[in-house]
């Protein structure tokens, strides 16, 4: 998976990873933990003068990830690998909790949103960039009708926000769509 994933998903997904990170605001010296960090794409994204913690589950995707980083020498950017559903980092440790599009693809989504929330500091915002069930009633039958398929491929098609941020006990500040066709969700929340 590793070796196609750049090819894939990353021109696609690219203008969302951009207005993620633009619109997170990170000011010098924040610590920012990017939860599902796979092969680096984001890596050169972010301010050279902010600290940014990487974590994946994947060892071939953080291969790629430090080939990347190491290539593009991105020095404020550490990798770990780690469960993003058994974070081992004390509560209260990052400014910003960010994860892009691996929500849908990991197997207890509001169990590593809560981890997300537990890490994020007081005041801190955690940022979700994914997919999620669609608004209109035409494309969300069709996402519950091939959902049943895309758990195959380890993805969740019909994974729904308002329950999904409920149970995670997240609060929205906003959620915008990103990316063409618009299926996708920025959803920015701060933890009080």
């Amino acid at each position: 998976m590793a070796w196609a994933y750049d090819l894939t998903f990353g021109p696609a997904l690219h203008p969302g990873r951009v207005d993620a990170i633009r619109r997170m605001g990170i000011k010098p010296g924040d610590r920012v933990l990017e939860v599902g960090v796979g092969t680096g794409i984001n890596a050169a994204l972010y301010p050279r003068d902010c600290s940014v913690t990487g974590i994946d589950f994947s060892s071939s995707m953080l291969e790629k990830a430090r080939d990347r980083v190491a290539r593009k020498e991105v020095r404020n950017v550490r990798l770990l690998q780690m469960d993003a559903a058994n974070l081992k980092f004390a509560d209260d440790t990052f400014d910003i909790v960010y994860a892009p599009y691996v929500i849908s693809v990991v197997p207890d989504p509001v169990a590593v949103a809560r981890e997300m929330r537990r890490v994020c500091r007081p005041g801190g915002r955690i940022i979700i960039l994914n997919h999620f069930r669609s608004k209109n009633p035409v494309m969300a039958w069709f996402e519950r009708i091939i959902s049943p398929f895309t758990v195959h491929i380890g993805f969740k098609s019909d994974l729904d926000l308002p329950a999904f941020v409920a149970q995670a006990e997240l609060k929205p500040l906003s959620i915008e769509k990103v990316n063409v066709p618009r299926i996708w969700s920025l959803v920015t929340c701060t933890k009080d």
